[in-house]
Protein backbone atom coordinates (compact mmCIF):
# COMPACT_ATOMS: atom_id res chain seq x y z
CA UNK A 1 0.00 0.00 0.00
CA UNK A 2 2.86 2.39 0.78
CA UNK A 3 4.40 1.67 -2.60
CA UNK A 4 1.13 2.59 -4.34
CA UNK A 5 0.77 5.80 -2.31
CA UNK A 6 4.37 6.70 -3.12
CA UNK A 7 3.72 6.12 -6.83
CA UNK A 8 0.56 8.22 -6.70
CA UNK A 9 2.42 11.06 -4.95
CA UNK A 10 5.24 10.92 -7.50
CA UNK A 11 2.72 10.94 -10.37
CA UNK A 12 0.92 13.93 -8.87
CA UNK A 13 4.22 15.74 -8.42
CA UNK A 14 5.18 15.04 -12.03
CA UNK A 15 1.84 16.40 -13.30
CA UNK A 16 2.25 19.52 -11.17
CA UNK A 17 5.82 20.00 -12.40
CA UNK A 18 4.66 19.67 -16.01
CA UNK A 19 1.84 22.15 -15.44
CA UNK A 20 4.29 24.60 -13.90
CA UNK A 21 6.48 24.37 -17.02
CA UNK A 22 3.63 24.61 -19.55
CA UNK A 23 3.31 28.03 -21.18
CA UNK A 24 0.30 30.11 -20.19
CA UNK A 25 -2.36 30.11 -22.88
CA UNK A 26 -3.20 33.80 -23.02
CA UNK A 27 0.16 35.47 -23.57
CA UNK A 28 1.84 37.66 -26.17
CA UNK A 29 2.93 35.61 -29.16
CA UNK A 30 6.72 35.23 -29.14
CA UNK A 31 8.75 37.05 -31.76
CA UNK A 32 8.93 34.55 -34.60
CA UNK A 33 9.95 34.73 -38.26
CA UNK A 34 8.26 32.47 -40.76
CA UNK A 35 10.68 31.18 -43.41
CA UNK A 36 9.48 30.58 -46.95
CA UNK A 37 11.01 28.52 -49.76
CA UNK A 38 11.68 31.65 -51.83
CA UNK A 39 14.13 32.75 -49.13
CA UNK A 40 11.95 35.42 -47.53
CA UNK A 41 11.31 35.62 -43.81
CA UNK A 42 8.16 37.28 -42.54
CA UNK A 43 7.77 38.26 -38.88
CA UNK A 44 4.61 36.94 -37.28
CA UNK A 45 4.07 40.44 -35.88
CA UNK A 46 3.41 41.68 -39.44
CA UNK A 47 0.01 39.96 -39.21
CA UNK A 48 -1.03 42.02 -36.17
CA UNK A 49 -4.62 43.20 -36.60
CA UNK A 50 -5.62 39.86 -38.13
CA UNK A 51 -6.82 36.70 -36.43
CA UNK A 52 -4.07 34.16 -37.11
CA UNK A 53 -4.27 30.38 -36.96
CA UNK A 54 -0.66 29.21 -37.02
CA UNK A 55 -0.54 25.51 -37.85
CA UNK A 56 2.59 23.49 -37.12
CA UNK A 57 2.31 20.67 -39.65
CA UNK A 58 4.16 17.74 -41.13
CA UNK A 59 3.79 17.69 -44.91
CA UNK A 60 3.47 13.89 -44.78
CA UNK A 61 0.78 13.79 -42.07
CA UNK A 62 -2.76 12.97 -43.30
CA UNK A 63 -4.31 14.91 -40.38
CA UNK A 64 -2.22 17.95 -41.26
CA UNK A 65 -3.09 17.66 -44.94
CA UNK A 66 -6.79 17.51 -44.10
CA UNK A 67 -6.52 20.44 -41.66
CA UNK A 68 -4.76 22.55 -44.29
CA UNK A 69 -7.48 21.78 -46.82
CA UNK A 70 -10.15 22.82 -44.31
CA UNK A 71 -8.24 25.99 -43.42
CA UNK A 72 -8.08 26.84 -47.13
CA UNK A 73 -11.89 26.83 -47.19
CA UNK A 74 -12.01 28.82 -43.95
CA UNK A 75 -9.58 31.40 -45.36
CA UNK A 76 -11.82 31.84 -48.39
CA UNK A 77 -14.89 32.17 -46.20
CA UNK A 78 -13.48 34.38 -43.41
CA UNK A 79 -10.53 36.15 -45.02
CA UNK A 80 -12.52 39.32 -45.63
CA UNK A 81 -13.21 39.46 -41.87
CA UNK A 82 -9.51 39.45 -41.05
CA UNK A 83 -8.78 35.72 -40.67
CA UNK A 84 -5.31 34.54 -41.74
CA UNK A 85 -4.16 30.91 -41.51
CA UNK A 86 -0.45 30.15 -41.87
CA UNK A 87 1.21 26.73 -42.01
CA UNK A 88 4.74 26.10 -40.79
CA UNK A 89 5.99 22.67 -41.88
CA UNK A 90 8.57 21.27 -39.50
CA UNK A 91 9.07 17.64 -40.46
CA UNK A 92 12.47 16.46 -41.64
CA UNK A 93 13.51 18.28 -44.84
CA UNK A 94 10.17 20.13 -44.90
CA UNK A 95 11.66 22.87 -47.07
CA UNK A 96 11.94 20.32 -49.91
CA UNK A 97 8.30 19.24 -49.62
CA UNK A 98 6.44 22.52 -49.08
CA UNK A 99 5.79 23.28 -52.76
CA UNK A 100 4.37 19.81 -53.43
CA UNK A 101 2.33 19.99 -50.21
CA UNK A 102 0.80 23.30 -51.30
CA UNK A 103 0.08 22.10 -54.84
CA UNK A 104 -1.30 18.66 -53.96
CA UNK A 105 -3.66 20.00 -51.29
CA UNK A 106 -4.57 23.27 -53.07
CA UNK A 107 -3.54 25.44 -50.12
CA UNK A 108 -4.27 29.09 -50.84
CA UNK A 109 -2.57 30.72 -47.84
CA UNK A 110 1.09 31.10 -46.78
CA UNK A 111 3.03 27.91 -46.01
CA UNK A 112 6.50 28.23 -44.56
CA UNK A 113 8.93 25.84 -42.93
CA UNK A 114 11.24 25.68 -39.95
CA UNK A 115 13.18 23.32 -37.74
CA UNK A 116 11.44 21.30 -35.03
CA UNK A 117 13.54 23.12 -32.42
CA UNK A 118 12.31 26.55 -33.55
CA UNK A 119 8.65 25.52 -33.84
CA UNK A 120 8.66 23.73 -30.49
CA UNK A 121 10.40 26.73 -28.95
CA UNK A 122 7.63 28.98 -30.29
CA UNK A 123 5.04 26.60 -28.82
CA UNK A 124 6.84 26.64 -25.47
CA UNK A 125 7.58 22.90 -25.56
CA UNK A 126 10.78 21.01 -24.92
CA UNK A 127 12.39 19.17 -27.84
CA UNK A 128 12.23 16.10 -25.58
CA UNK A 129 8.44 16.37 -25.26
CA UNK A 130 6.10 14.10 -27.23
CA UNK A 131 3.56 15.94 -29.36
CA UNK A 132 0.93 15.42 -32.03
CA UNK A 133 0.49 17.29 -35.28
CA UNK A 134 -1.05 19.48 -36.32
CA UNK A 135 -0.25 21.90 -33.52
CA UNK A 136 -2.54 24.91 -33.82
CA UNK A 137 -1.99 28.27 -32.14
CA UNK A 138 -4.75 30.87 -32.29
CA UNK A 139 -3.54 34.48 -32.14
CA UNK A 140 -5.99 37.34 -31.67
CA UNK A 141 -5.89 40.66 -33.49
CA UNK A 142 -3.79 42.15 -30.68
CA UNK A 143 -0.98 39.59 -31.02
CA UNK A 144 -1.94 37.50 -27.98
CA UNK A 145 -2.06 33.73 -28.13
CA UNK A 146 -5.62 32.85 -27.18
CA UNK A 147 -5.64 29.09 -27.61
CA UNK A 148 -3.12 26.39 -28.27
CA UNK A 149 -3.18 22.67 -28.87
CA UNK A 150 -1.64 20.85 -25.90
CA UNK A 151 1.37 18.70 -26.83
CA UNK A 152 -0.60 15.43 -26.80
CA UNK A 153 -3.56 16.94 -28.62
CA UNK A 154 -7.18 17.35 -27.65
CA UNK A 155 -9.97 16.06 -29.86
CA UNK A 156 -12.20 19.01 -28.93
CA UNK A 157 -9.71 21.47 -30.39
CA UNK A 158 -8.91 19.69 -33.62
CA UNK A 159 -12.19 19.89 -35.46
CA UNK A 160 -13.82 22.29 -37.87
CA UNK A 161 -16.62 23.30 -35.49
CA UNK A 162 -14.08 24.49 -32.92
CA UNK A 163 -12.05 26.28 -35.61
CA UNK A 164 -15.14 28.12 -36.81
CA UNK A 165 -16.02 29.05 -33.23
CA UNK A 166 -12.54 30.52 -32.70
CA UNK A 167 -12.73 32.49 -35.95
CA UNK A 168 -16.20 33.82 -35.16
CA UNK A 169 -15.16 34.84 -31.64
CA UNK A 170 -11.77 36.35 -32.41
CA UNK A 171 -12.78 38.27 -35.55
CA UNK A 172 -15.39 40.13 -33.50
CA UNK A 173 -12.78 41.45 -31.06
CA UNK A 174 -11.16 44.86 -31.55
CA UNK A 175 -7.42 45.36 -31.77
CA UNK A 176 -5.94 46.26 -28.38
CA UNK A 177 -2.57 46.16 -26.64
CA UNK A 178 -0.92 42.74 -26.19
CA UNK A 179 -1.56 41.06 -22.83
CA UNK A 180 1.05 41.00 -20.16
CA UNK A 181 2.50 37.61 -19.34
CA UNK A 182 0.11 35.63 -17.16
CA UNK A 183 0.68 32.78 -14.79
CA UNK A 184 -2.17 30.61 -16.05
CA UNK A 185 -0.97 27.24 -17.26
CA UNK A 186 -4.19 25.72 -18.53
CA UNK A 187 -4.56 24.97 -22.21
CA UNK A 188 -7.94 26.17 -23.35
CA UNK A 189 -7.81 24.62 -26.73
CA UNK A 190 -6.93 21.31 -28.09
CA UNK A 191 -6.76 19.70 -31.43
CA UNK A 192 -8.79 16.87 -32.81
CA UNK A 193 -7.20 14.49 -35.21
CA UNK A 194 -9.24 14.46 -38.35
CA UNK A 195 -9.18 11.68 -40.90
Amino acid sequence: MRLIRGAVLLSAAAVMAFAADAPPVIRPAPDYKIRFVDGTQVPLSSFRGKVVALLGVFTTCPHCQHASEVFTRLASEYGSRGFQPIDVAFNSMANLYVRDFVNEHHISYPVGFDTPENVLGFLGYSVMERYVVPQIVWIGRNGNIRSQTPPNGDEKLLNEAYWRQMIETLTKEPVSAPAHKTTSTHHTTSAKKTP
